[in-house]
């Protein structure tokens, strides 16, 4: 495993809620961040507690979270160490309230 791929690995296994997105939950720099953050706060989510990575600002991160998840896109959302998805699964996941299911219950 090379010294990024440990990096992200300690990440998600550190944290509760990680999301890898491009800014920051106060200043999302894409879209599909953007909303993936509205989403987490339609969960109930304080952003404030949730772990973003913003993937511009390490360009080793950027492609390593893409082969450590197998994912090709950002956001990718990690609750309690397993990986979720992008925002359409979490966008998903929230219209069925499944997304607020796993995030209560790993809380």
């Amino acid at each position: 495993m090379s010294d990024t791929q440990q990096q992200i690995d300690q990440l998600v296994k550190s944290n509760d809620i990680v999301l890898f997105m491009k800014g920051s939950a106060s200043f999302p720099m894409c879209g599909f961040s953007g909303r993936a953050i509205q989403i987490l706060k339609a969960c109930g989510v304080d952003t404030k507690t949730v772990k973003t990575v913003n993937v511009l600002e390490d360009d080793a991160i950027r492609q390593g979270i893409k082969d450590y998840s197998n994912w090709p896109t950002i956001p990718q959302l990690y609750v309690k160490g397993e990986f979720i998805g992008g925002s359409d699964i979490m966008m998903e996941m929230y219209e069925s309230g499944e997304l607020k299911q796993v995030i209560s219950a790993q809380a």
